[in-house]
C-alpha cells in the first residue's frame, strides 16, 4: 500500500471569498475547479507540489447555494462542512481545516485503519466534470461528514475509475500549472498523537511530522509573498 499527501483542504464561507482570500494571502488567483453533486459543494484548486510532495495541490472549498438540496435531508456533506462552529471559524476568515491522502488500495487502508479501532467512513464514488474530461474517484466520507482527531487524520482517496490502467491520468496535479505556491512542510500537533502515529503507520503514510499537543494542522508554503503558514487551531 501506497499513502502519500494528496492535496490540502481550505474552507471558505462562500468560493468568491475563498478566491479572495488566496489572492491576498497567497499572492496568486487559483484555478477553477468543479461542483461536487452529491454534497453540494464547489471548488478552487492550485498546485503546490514539490520532489517531496509530488501530488500535492491546495482544495479551496465552500458551500455552493446553486447546490439542488439533496433528497435525503439528514445527509451530511463531507469534511465536518455543516458543523456549526467550523461555519462560524470560515465565516471570519477561509481556514485550513484538513488534508486528503492518496492511496493505491483504499479497501486495504481502510482495513488498516479499522484494525486500529478506527472508522475512516465507507468509499464514495465521486466524480466532476473537468477540461481533460469526467474526472472521478473513490474518497472515505463518513456518513455523520466528521474529519475524526480534529482534522489531522486524513481523508483517504483513490483516483480513477477501478481497474483504469493510468489512474493519475487526470489527476489535478497534472492539469494545474505551476502556481509559483510550494508546500514545504505539513506538522500536526494532537492530544491524541500516539494513536494518530499507529494510524499513519498503519497506512504507511510519510511527508506528514506529528508531536502531542493541542490539536492544530500547519502547512508551511512557500509563495510569491514569502513564507506563509496556513492552521486550523483545532477547528
Amino acid at each position: 500500500m501506497k499513502t502519500q499527501i494528496d492535496h490540502l483542504v481550505v474552507m471558505a464561507q462562500t468560493l468568491a471569498q475563498g478566491v479572495q482570500w488566496c489572492e491576498a494571502t497567497l499572492g496568486i488567483t487559483p484555478a477553477p475547479g468543479g461542483e461536487h453533486a452529491q454534497f453540494g459543494t464547489h471548488n478552487s484548486l492550485f498546485k503546490i507540489a514539490t520532489p517531496g510532495y509530488p501530488l500535492a495541490y491546495l482544495e479551496i472549498i465552500a458551500i455552493n447555494p446553486a447546490a439542488k438540496k439533496p433528497a435525503n435531508t439528514e445527509a451530511r456533506r463531507w469534511f465536518d462542512m455543516d458543523d456549526a462552529a467550523l461555519q462560524a471559524a470560515v465565516a471570519l476568515e477561509p481556514r485550513l481545516i484538513h488534508f486528503v491522502a492518496n492511496t493505491d488500495d483504499i479497501q486495504a487502508a481502510r482495513t488498516a485503519l479499522r484494525m486500529q479501532g478506527i472508522e475512516r467512513g465507507p468509499a464514495s464514488h465521486a466524480s466532476r466534470h473537468s477540461r481533460r474530461g469526467l474526472l472521478q474517484w473513490q474518497i472515505t466520507v463518513r456518513e455523520d461528514g466528521q474529519r475524526l482527531f480534529d482534522g489531522t487524520l486524513p481523508s483517504l482517496i483513490q483516483w480513477g475509475k477501478a481497474g483504469e490502467a493510468e489512474p493519475l491520468r487526470l489527476h489535478p496535479r497534472n492539469s494545474l500549472p505551476r502556481s509559483g505556491v510550494s508546500l514545504q512542510s505539513l506538522a500536526i500537533t494532537h492530544p491524541s498523537a500516539d494513536k494518530l502515529q499507529a494510524a499513519y503507520e498503519a497506512l504507511g503514510l510519510t511527508g506528514v511530522t506529528l508531536e502531542t499537543g493541542p490539536a492544530n494542522l500547519v502547512a508551511t508554503l512557500k509563495t510569491p509573498k514569502g513564507t506563509v503558514v496556513l492552521q486550523s487551531h483545532g477547528v
